[in-house]
């Protein structure tokens, strides 16, 4: 078999009952070493992010999840623009953006904004797409929105906003039978309290 005859679709394997197809196996493999970068740092992550990203988007489709699939074509876009901020971008001071923390008060209003934007999304998705999970599609997909600013500031809180989300696609993929899937926002968790940790660390030393 080459390549070119495989069906990105076609099951690769089975787990619990389950297919997992190649593309999602190789977004797998991309995914986690898109996380390992983002943990040390190094910009790699992000043309990391637009190739999972793009494979997820159309497995996402694929299972009707259309929340999650709009999302991907957005982490594109922000790929690209968190690449530039971790190679070029500065503090309103005008120094190299390092690893730091958000202020208190700021946290509290994207906190609010990222729980008022949800029940919206979902509402929209309800409406306008065949989805059978609109509110459980929306809340991670507006919760990576936030999450993926943040990192692309090197802002450690980042990472509890990224544990939050995994857990909840955790509930979400399991839901589609996406149980490769399920392992990886499993391993995300963990990563994603391992990056909390570094990031919290290397704030301290800046």
């Amino acid at each position: 078999m080459t390549l070119a005859t495989i069906d990105i679709y076609a099951a690769a394997f089975a787990l619990w009952g389950s297919p997992v197809t190649w593309i999602e196996v190789v977004a797998f493999v991309l995914s986690v070493w898109m996380v390992v970068c983002n943990v040390r740092v190094h910009a790699l992550a992000w043309p990391l992010a637009m190739a999972a990203s793009a494979l997820y988007g159309l497995l996402f489709l694929h299972s009707r999840l259309y929340g999650e699939a709009g999302l991907q074509v957005l982490f594109i876009v922000v790929a690209g623009w968190g690449w530039w901020q971790w190679l070029r971008g500065t503090t309103s001071a005008g120094t190299p953006l390092q690893v730091h923390h958000l202020p208190p008060r700021a946290r509290g209003w994207i906190a609010l904004g990222t729980l008022a934007a949800w029940p919206l999304l979902g509402l929209l998705l309800a409406h306008t797409t065949d989805t059978d999970v609109p509110y459980l599609d929306a809340l991670p997909t507006v919760g990576s929105i936030t999450g993926q600013f943040l990192l692309g500031r090197k802002l450690v809180e980042n990472w509890p906003v990224w544990v939050a989300v995994n857990l909840v696609s955790i509930v979400l993929f399991g839901v589609k039978g996406l149980w490769l899937t399920v392992l990886l926002y499993a391993l995300f968790t963990v990563m994603a309290l391992w990056g909390w940790r570094a990031w919290a660390r290397l704030a301290r030393s800046t």
